[in-house]
This record gives C-alpha cells, sequence and structure tokens, in this order.
C-alpha cells in the first residue's frame, strides 16, 4: 500500500544489498526515510544513489561494534529528530561447518555480528523508539526453528534471535514497542549465493534450494521486504512477539531432493 510507511525514519543495517537492499527499496517506496547501515559504505552509497534516489542516508556501521553503532543512530537522531524503527538485517553465514570443526575466533564473529548487534541497536536506540512508540525488526532464518547440517554457528544465531525477539515484545510492550521478526527459507542473495559455493556440491545444493519450497522456486528478496513493510506499518499495529515465515512452505512436511 503505497505510502504506508510514510514520515516514519528507518535505521536499517546490513541494507546495502540482498534482502537489506530490497527493504530499503521498499521502506522508500512507502513513503519512509531510510537509513542504510553497513560496513560496506560504498555499497550503501551506491543503493542510496542508485535505488533510492538519493534520499535518506547511507552510514559506515560495523554492527558488531557498539560505538559504530551509537554513532551511526546518533547522526540519524541529528539529522532527523527521531527515530521510528529499527531493522536488524546484517548478517554473515560464515563458516559453513559442524560445530566442533568450528573455531572459536569464527563462533565469537558470528555470534557478534548476527546476535550481539541487536544488542548494540537497541542500547543505541531504545530512547527514540520509546519516544515515537516505534518498532524493532529483525532478519531471522526458517534454520533458526528447524535446524540445519553444516552450518552449527549460523544456525545457533538465529535461533537466538527467534527466542529474544519474544523476550523484547514482552520487556517493550509497555512503552508501545512492537518488536517482531521475519524467517526466510532461502532466498537468493550474494550471502546465499556465497554460501552454495562453501557447499561439496554447489549445483546440486542449489536445485536443492529450489526444490524445498512447496511454491517451488527460491525467491529474490524483494518476497521479504513486502513482509516487512507490513510488520512496520500501522495495518500490524497488535502484532508483536511473532516471528513471520516468509518461506514458499519450506516448512511443511518433508520433501526430498529429487536425483538429477
Amino acid at each position: 500500500m503505497q505510502g504506508e510507511l510514510a514520515n516514519k525514519v528507518i535505521f536499517l543495517t546490513g541494507g546495502a544489498q540482498g534482502i537489506g537492499r530490497e527493504c530499503a527499496i521498499a521502506y522508500a517506496r512507502a513513503g519512509a526515510t531510510v537509513v542504510i547501515a553497513d560496513i560496506n559504505l560504498e555499497a550503501a552509497q551506491a543503493t542510496l544513489t542508485n535505488d533510492l534516489c538519493g534520499i535518506g542516508l547511507a552510514l559506515h556501521c560495523d554492527v558488531a561494534s557498539s560505538e559504530s553503532v551509537g554513532a551511526a543512530i546518533q547522526h540519524t537522531l541529528a539529522c532527523y529528530g527521531r527515530l521510528d524503527a529499527i531493522h536488524n538485517n546484517a548478517a554473515i553465514s560464515t563458516p559453513s561447518k559442524p560445530l566442533h570443526e568450528t573455531t572459536s575466533a569464527q563462533w565469537d564473529q558470528i555470534f557478534a555480528v548476527n546476535l550481539k548487534s541487536v544488542y548494540h541497536t537497541t542500547l543505541h536506540g531504545i530512547d527514540a523508539l520509546k519516544a515515537s512508540r516505534g518498532c524493532i525488526l529483525s532478519t531471522a532464518s526458517m534454520v533458526g526453528t528447524l535446524g540445519q547440517e553444516n552450518h552449527a554457528a549460523y544456525v545457533a544465531t538465529k535461533g537466538a534471535l527467534i527466542a529474544l525477539t519474544k523476550a523484547m515484545a514482552l520487556d517493550y510492550a509497555p512503552y508501545g514497542i512492537r518488536v517482531n521478526a521475519i524467517s526466510p527459507a532461502a532466498v537468493w542473495t550474494p550471502l546465499l549465493r556465497q554460501w552454495v559455493q562453501e557447499q561439496p556440491d554447489p549445483a546440486a545444493t542449489e536445485d536443492f534450494l529450489n526444490d524445498i519450497h512447496v511454491l517451488g522456486f527460491c525467491p529474490e528478496g524483494d518476497v521479504v521486504a513486502d513482509a516487512a513493510v507490513f510488520l512496520l506499518s500501522d495495518r500490524a499495529r497488535f502484532i508483536t512477539g511473532v516471528t513471520l515465515p516468509v518461506s514458499g512452505g519450506a516448512e511443511l512436511g518433508y520433501r526430498r531432493l529429487v536425483t538429477r
């Protein structure tokens, strides 16, 4: 619906590419001012210029650093004077390994980016969200509910994020702040394509990602962006603590990989 996010300021982490980029485009189309906070400033600026017509902000932000996140949110407030939503989208997917093959450094890094980042954005943004009675949205994953082989640390971060969403929804409901998550199965993004290439048989893995979706294909990020717009809009005003599947039915029943 056109204009359903009109006059809202949205702080979007990892908004330079993939699902984040699609969300930035959808938010702007719905009337929001989008702050693209990304560790890759050049890519964030390109998205702002090429896809958002230069309206909004592109900021360097390392979500694993409290100082970096705090500076980016303060810059946002200095420019716009308000903050209506935080979308915790930034994530990394490596390493793609069982737990015992994951190094301590890899474990710490993926938890810092995928999970502790939510602590950082909430810590620095909560007062502004209380003032606006705003929203928090996080990009989770179906693997956080169902599990996935050879991806232990990533699965752990997404499962924790789903649980954290429920806890935050309870804590911040008295302030009128809604907290939700989106849970894709597989979505074609640069992150997923990188993961596919790390698998023993990338071609078979790509076929599998298409086949697991009941609707018959692995989608692009726009399907997630449409759901994100809804969850940040007033149409979702009585929805909180929810992890919304945007999965093409991938979690329904059991589907075998067909040998080709």
